[in-house]
């Protein structure tokens, strides 16, 4: 028992680290460092993506790919006179996760 009379799963709960908080998908280095991006914008396009974040476009591909399942990147295709172009931008559900995510880093940072 504890001092402060909480046992069991409520003490657990109650005391648990902040790295239980951290969204497993985001918390990949590429993963972070596209949604970070992303946060800052409306949207941006797939080029402009690869560029910021120093990756290939199959790493962007892939990596874009896990996000997009977990729901937390928008994919939309389209042209730009005769040549295909892709934008991407954050979900709700996927601004929401990374703002959860950037709260969970600075608490272990900060503890």
């Amino acid at each position: 028992m504890s001092t402060d009379g909480v046992t069991g799963p409520a003490l657990v709960t109650q005391h648990r680290h902040a790295r239980h908080r951290l969204d497993e998908v985001i918390h990949a280095p590429v993963r972070l460092s596209i949604v970070a991006v992303l946060a800052q914008v409306d949207e941006a396009e797939f080029a402009r993506v690869r560029d910021e974040v120093e990756v290939s476009d199959s790493v962007l591909s892939k990596q874009v790919a896990t996000l997009e399942q977990a729901g937390y990147v928008k994919v939309r295709k389209g042209y730009v006179g005769k040549r295909p172009r892709t934008w991407l931008s954050l979900t709700g559900t996927g601004r929401a996760a990374y703002t959860s995510h950037l709260a969970a880093l600075r608490e272990i940072a900060g503890a």
